[in-house]
């Protein structure tokens, strides 16, 4: 439909500088914002104001507050990246690691509660429009698990493994936001959908 074809965006160009630093207040002005209330404590004018930038601004950057907040999810995920290579995990299985991996940025999450709600919150509303923020939430997810199992050119079948346990991992957020889930089960969910990597190994199913 002629609708869905204009929310289609062209790729932005390199951000300058300036540019980035300008964008890195606005995703830090959000993050705490959302920190202190939630999805609806974000609001655009007042992370103009904290990020000291125009509202017009703060617009072109960022078309609405769920492009805003599923950025800032892509960010967070970035420094926790960091944050796990730093202390990589210590399992002797790749499905350990990716378990033990993706279980200690759900405890990151954890410690912000709001800021979890509101970025997960955002990811669910998420439309078209807001595809590109979405598919960068998505490739820095794959790539926390791909590089908790030690592959640098996963097959195929490996890359459907992790997207199933990507999809596991943002369900159990959801879940465990909205009450339905506790910690424990939270835990037993992602150890066992990260079996599926002993599946795609060689000689998995022999």
């Amino acid at each position: 439909m002629p609708a869905e074809a204009s929310v289609s965006r062209p790729p932005s160009p390199p951000l300058t500088e300036r540019q980035e630093a300008r964008r890195r207040r606005i995703l830090h002005a959000s993050a705490q914002l959302a920190s202190r209330g939630g999805f609806d404590a974000v609001q655009m004018r007042e992370v103009a104001e904290s990020s000291q930038v125009a509202l017009g601004t703060l617009y072109r950057y960022f078309p609405s507050k769920v492009h805003l907040l599923v950025a800032t999810m892509q960010d967070q995920l970035e420094h926790m990246h960091g944050t796990l290579r730093k202390k990589p995990p210590a399992g002797d299985t790749a499905a350990e690691r990716v378990a033990e991996t993706l279980m200690r940025a759900f405890r990151a999450l954890q410690r912000e509660p709001h800021l979890a709600d509101a970025m997960v919150r955002a990811l669910t509303f998420a439309d078209r429009s807001v595809s590109p923020e979405v598919d960068q939430v998505s490739r820095q997810t794959t790539l926390i698990i791909l590089d908790a199992m030690g592959l640098e050119n996963p097959t195929p079948e490996q890359l459907s493994a992790v997207r199933v346990i990507e999809h596991t991992w943002h369900s159990a957020l959801i879940t465990w936001l909205s009450g339905r889930a506790s910690i424990a089960q939270v835990k037993i969910d992602i150890e066992t959908v990260c079996r599926l990597i002993d599946l795609t190994e060689p000689g998995g199913r022999a």
